[in-house]
């Protein structure tokens, strides 16, 4: 069995090193994008256990006065899209005239959108338990203009 000379563990050790303080560092002051040295938050707290846990869903209205949910499969934009950029679609609700448009790209023999609405159902949670009430809000819609 060949030894490792000093220099190279005097190189693993500093390696090492630099990692294991990297790692303290990040749990102490590191965020999301520090990760793999940072806490990944999303999973390293928990919620509130009485608090309502919300369930994000984009739909639209057709012209026959359907509600069409929307999906990736129907429109090309992931429900991630939405979540991440939200709060850019309820400061400027005209945004969403452009999932209308991929709406109609993506379903071209389907009846066109007129609303479309990002809508949050609060779920009811009473000690980490869900408690079967819910609520709908809508954060964001936009309505053609005639």
């Amino acid at each position: 069995m060949d030894m490792l000379s000093t220099r190279g563990r005097t190189a693993r050790v500093a390696v090492t090193a630099l990692g294991a303080l990297l790692l303290l560092l990040g749990t102490f002051w590191g965020q999301d994008d520090d990760f793999p040295f940072g806490p990944f938050r999303m999973y390293s707290t928990a919620p509130d256990p009485n608090a309502d846990a919300p369930d994000t869903r984009v739909e639209g209205e057709d012209t026959t006065g359907r509600t069409v949910v929307l999906t990736e499969a129907n429109s090309g934009i992931r429900r991630a899209e939405f979540e991440g950029q939200q709060q850019q679609y309820v400061d400027d609700p005209g945004r969403l005239q452009q999932v209308a448009v991929a709406y109609s790209e993506k379903s071209p023999s389907a009846p066109p959108l007129t609303t479309v609405r990002i809508v949050i159902r609060w779920e009811g949670i009473e000690h980490a338990r869900p408690t079967g009430e819910s609520h709908d809000e809508i954060v964001a819609a936009w309505t053609v203009t005639r």
